[in-house]
């Protein structure tokens, strides 16, 4: 690892510690702080609704994330993959050094992503997507959808899921954080 990718992390984990507490107080001022101090390492994109703090990050410049986007608790946002090197390996092609697939990830606007979803390198989400929880997702995920699985797949549209949870739901209730 060279030493300013090392230094950019140390630094916001220190940081980061000190944020998360607000979440606790107040998930708006911690969304705040936190929307600040993504962009000030690199993360692309608008202000998220929210990111739980339990939430990994690979390369921080490699990611997107678009305004209003929910992502849950023990995602992983993961911009490398070096598994061809074991695969060189196997087929008798030793490289000199390990050999990695990196590839940015983007995440649209209005978009969910429930807990522990993986989110494997050169995903794109696009505008108006749900992802599951427990999902693996990679490739291009259509807007205006909901994905679920590993790997994750396409069940429906948004309004097709707006109209079963209308239909369960009649009497909703209405969280005015």
């Amino acid at each position: 690892m060279n030493i300013k990718r090392f230094a950019k992390k140390s630094l916001f984990s220190v940081e980061k510690f000190f944020i998360t507490k607000l979440a606790y107080l107040d998930s708006r001022m911690y969304m705040r702080f936190y929307n600040a101090l993504l962009q000030r390492v690199g993360v692309g994109g608008g202000k998220p609704r929210f990111i739980a703090a339990s939430v990994r990050f690979d390369t921080f410049n490699l990611i997107s994330i678009g305004e209003r986007t929910t992502i849950s608790s023990n995602t992983i946002l993961l911009t490398h993959d070096y598994s061809y090197t074991n695969a060189l390996i196997a087929t008798g092609q030793t490289p000199p050094t390990d050999v990695g697939i990196i590839r940015p990830i983007t995440i649209g606007r209005n978009c969910f992503i429930g807990m522990n979803v993986t989110v494997l390198p050169g995903t794109v989400v696009e505008d108006n997507v749900i992802v599951g929880a427990g999902s693996v997702i990679r490739g291009r995920l259509e807007r205006n959808s909901v994905y679920i699985g590993n790997p994750a797949i396409r069940i429906c549209s948004i309004s097709d899921y707006k109209e079963k949870i209308d239909m369960r739901n009649p009497d909703k209730v209405i969280d005015k954080k």
